[in-house]
């Protein structure tokens, strides 16, 4: 279903008009209008996505598969959820699980995985990632007796070293985990490489992607990958967990469930009854994301939306790191301008404590993100605990005035 009016086939929507969108957007605070710098950490939601879920809790609110209207019509509901959470990373629908959040999801296929492993099995982590894609792995070493081979992050570069992929992805390493994108410092790794690096020694990849969906359009054929995880929060959706798996993988896995429950992909995969307001909330976040820039199926206006978005985005990141560079006081973090990257910059401010900048930064209505955001092993290495970063995130509703705004409140804290 299209949400916007006045766009013609060739165009994506307008900034004002994505605005117009978005009710949060309309808060006032201190006498300022907010502006969302913590996109990364959680975004605003559209009108259309509390819609839809509305109406489904108001109208066809059941438990599956029974037999009566509102039930069929939340089974009807779950499938269309799993199609379009399909077509955002270009998978089946067989291949989409639900779950509470990314990180539950990750630790139950952890456990699940791990059930194969023993003493001398490796699994391969990096210091880069959110500890949502650390801890269920490693929690495999108390569990099950494997070895975790950490990469490290290059502290200048904020990027993966590239050596200890190569160390440390062998003939024992049993699982990949490789974070898409840093929520941190916005880098974007090379994960074919990883991928086929993994594969070529029969390990499996498991790709953490909830801060790269928000920013570029995933293809799992066209990478490999075996996993992917993802958060709908993080574009435009509620608090629910999203998870891909190749369809031979979900059903030769051996997931933990009650005897009832479906031995099928992907609800096998599933425990209990599901935050199914949360599933139809998803798949109106990507529906929404579709409808700013009409094309002749979901995922040619996906593409269309998601290139032009990233475009937009850039330019105001480019415009943000440039002039918090050029400020003395002010260091930024991760890779540059031109680099593959999220529009996500995290910076300090040389005698400042990141909470303090924060709150000076909301007294002016620009609402920033401050700490590790989970990705704690790298604010570790960069010696910034226990204070951590200030970050500031672009998304899809973000303007350049915001921008402006942000720089000039960032100068009055570092003169």
């Amino acid at each position: 279903m299209s949400t916007t009016s006045s766009q013609t086939q060739t165009e994506v929507a307008s900034t004002a008009e994505i605005r117009k969108h978005f009710p949060a957007l309309e808060r006032v605070h201190n006498g300022y209008p907010v502006a969302y710098f913590d996109g990364p950490g959680g975004t605003q939601v559209p009108r259309f996505v509390v819609e839809k879920m509305s109406d489904y809790l108001y109208h066809h609110n059941a438990n599956t598969h029974w037999a009566y209207p509102t039930s069929a019509e939340t089974d009807a509901a779950i499938e269309y959820a799993r199609e379009v959470c399909a077509d955002f990373l270009n998978a089946s629908p067989a291949e989409i699980a639900f779950g509470a959040n990314m990180t539950t999801l990750t630790y139950h296929l952890s456990r699940a995985l791990g059930q194969r492993f023993s003493a001398g099995d490796e699994i391969v982590v990096t210091e880069l990632d959110h500890h949502a894609n650390v801890d269920p792995w490693r929690r495999l070493a108390v569990e099950r007796g494997v070895t975790i081979r950490t990469v490290r992050m290059d502290t200048a570069t904020g990027k993966l070293v590239d050596e200890d992929l190569e160390r440390f992805i062998g003939p024992k390493t049993r699982v990949v985990a490789i974070g898409a994108a840093s929520n941190a410092l916005g880098t974007m790794n090379d994960l074919e490489r990883v991928v086929s690096m993994g594969h070529s020694v029969g390990a499996l990849v498991f790709v953490d992607a909830v801060h790269y969906v928000p920013h570029a359009l995933m293809d799992v054929r066209k990478l490999d990958c075996d996993f992917v995880g993802m958060s709908a929060y993080k574009f435009y959706g509620p608090h629910v967990g999203v998870m891909y798996a190749k369809r031979s993988l979900l059903e030769e896995i051996d997931f933990p469930k009650l005897e009832p429950a479906p031995d099928y992909a992907p609800e096998n995969a599933e425990t209990g009854t599901q935050n199914q307001e949360g599933m139809v909330g998803a798949a109106a976040a990507v529906d929404y994301l579709a409808s700013l820039a009409e094309r002749p199926s979901r995922r040619e206006s996906l593409a269309a939306a998601f290139g032009e978005m990233h475009v937009r985005s850039m330019r105001l990141f480019e415009r943000l790191w440039t002039a918090l560079s050029a400020m003395p006081r002010v260091r930024v973090y991760g890779p540059p301008p031109g680099s593959p990257r999220t529009a996500t910059l995290s910076f300090t401010i040389e005698g400042v404590a990141s909470t303090v900048a924060a709150r000076s930064f909301a007294e002016k209505g620009l609402f920033l993100s401050h700490g590790d955001f989970y990705a704690a092993t790298v604010v570790k290495r960069l010696g910034l605990e226990p204070e951590g970063l200030i970050r500031a995130g672009c998304a899809c509703y973000t303007t350049e005035e915001e921008i402006d705004r942000l720089i000039a409140a960032v100068k009055v804290l570092s003169p």
